[in-house]
């Protein structure tokens, strides 16, 4: 009679062969929703940093541009003549003009944006552009101007350096 049915096994063997397919299938699924799980865990992560980076750097593009506002600002305290600095007419103006440059420097670090040093380091390509090469004692390679100021935005260039670099003696 078993013959007839096409089923030569007994009815344990046919619940353990049921059992057994039960039991990969629970552990493919179980495997699913782990791979499901990390992924989703990853993806958080991915939109954790984004959303931090977007934070601190969202003033990128409006620093850029203030920088050339900081930088004529130096420059127009820089050209002022040293007796017009000792007229007690201009006094106030000066200071005025000063006060501002350490406030537009003051909002510049609470927002990240730093002023590096350039003169006496070595020439790096990532944070320095060279513009000239000047005659010097100073090694070869060696920023020794400084002809416009470089900067930073948290851990990222926000500017580079415009600098002149040492020439290797003739």
């Amino acid at each position: 009679m078993a013959e007839s049915t096409g089923n030569t096994g007994s009815p344990e063997e046919a619940v353990a062969a049921r059992i057994a397919a039960l039991e990969d299938e629970l552990a493919t699924a179980k495997q699913e929703t782990l791979y499901a799980m990390a992924e989703t865990q990853n993806v958080r992560r991915r939109l954790e940093k984004e959303l931090a980076d977007t934070r601190a750097y969202a003033a990128t593009a409006f620093a850029r541009d203030i920088l050339s506002v900081a930088d004529n600002l130096s420059r127009a305290l820089d050209a002022i003549p040293a007796e017009l600095r000792d007229d007690e007419k201009m006094k106030g103006l000066i200071a005025g003009l000063e006060a501002t440059g350490k406030e537009l420097e003051s909002t510049f670090r609470k927002h990240g944006v730093e002023k590096f040093v350039s003169v006496g380091e070595a020439l790096d390509p990532n944070r320095h552009q060279a513009m000239v090469e000047i005659p010097s004692d100073a090694p070869a390679g060696t920023i020794v101007q400084e002809m416009q100021a470089g900067y930073t935005i948290k851990d990222r260039l926000l500017r580079p350096a415009l600098v002149g670099v040492a020439r290797a003696a003739d």
